[in-house]
């Protein structure tokens, strides 16, 4: 039988190669792991704390003269952290992963399902709507950066066909990505409210007749653009006193074409920069 505790105690006479000096002298800007599933909490304003899984993509910058990095440390990272997962604990999670692998820079990206419980619009039927949340960050000696991402399906109908057509119209979903860097906690739910309010009509789990009623005739009457999307919700964020950086998206996946439509808005505040790039 193997005696643990043997091998335990040989651990520290163990050759460590990662930690040898490596002459070539070519430093590595982003070295870690990738695909990482790990259960998790999070931490809303709106819901509280909710539990999940995330995909973790973690990296840390390689000085030149070492041969490489600790890769079992970024599991261990994961495995200790209690804390639920906010804007404001993920900067530690940064911080700490920089600092347990000895290194200057650290980039983590952690992606999951977001559930939020919703009422159908007539019936008041509840069901859940899952949405796609990242949090994407970085860290250096002179700053900790976080960005927070939702990926929101949406209605949206066109206003062109409305207008040509003498009876319908055609429709599609849409997802729209909303990225943003704040200066304060940003509500997950705030978001993904913030982009379906200005969508020609959100999405639900579950639909009754009349909530089906409902939900067609509000797209019909809300005829949205892929560029009109971007636009309102863009507006809407400009006014957001917490927000100073965002970069807003919109695909529709067509029901008339074989492609998508594609809008992208991203606007810095502190420079006052604006980038634009609509489809034709």
């Amino acid at each position: 039988m193997l005696n643990l505790e043997a091998v335990s105690g040989l651990s520290d006479q163990i050759a460590d190669i990662q930690s040898t000096r490596d002459d070539r002298n070519l430093k590595i800007e982003k070295v870690g792991v990738r695909g990482i599933r790990h259960p998790i909490v999070v931490f809303d304003e709106s819901v509280g704390e909710q539990h999940t899984i995330a995909e973790f993509d973690m990296y840390v910058e390689l000085p030149g003269e070492q041969k490489g990095t600790h890769m079992s440390r970024f599991v261990q990272i994961l495995n200790d952290q209690s804390a639920p997962l906010s804007t404001e604990s993920f900067c530690s999670l940064l911080e700490d992963t920089a600092k347990m692998l000895g290194a200057e820079r650290s980039e983590i990206r952690a992606t999951f399902p977001f559930f939020v419980e919703k009422r159908a619009p007539v019936s008041g039927c509840r069901s859940l709507m899952d949405y796609v949340v990242s949090f994407d960050g970085q860290t250096n000696p002179e700053t900790t950066v976080s960005e927070l991402e939702v990926v929101v399906p949406v209605t949206s109908l066109c206003p062109c066909s409305k207008e040509i057509s003498d009876y319908g119209a055609h429709n599609q979903r849409s997802h729209v990505a909303l990225k943003v860097k704040s200066n304060a906690p940003i509500s997950i739910t705030e978001l993904i409210q913030l982009v379906e309010s200005e969508a020609s009509c959100e999405l639900f789990g579950t639909l009754k007749r009349a909530d089906e009623k409902y939900v067609t005739e509000q797209a019909y009457d809300n005829p949205k653009f892929v560029e009109d999307l971007v636009r309102d919700i863009a507006q809407k964020i400009n006014r957001h006193h917490h927000i100073f950086e965002y970069n807003v998206t919109a695909e529709n996946f067509e029901s008339i074409h074989n492609h998508s439509a594609y809008a992208m808005i991203g606007r810095d505040k502190d420079n006052e920069e604006q980038r634009t790039d609509n489809n034709c």
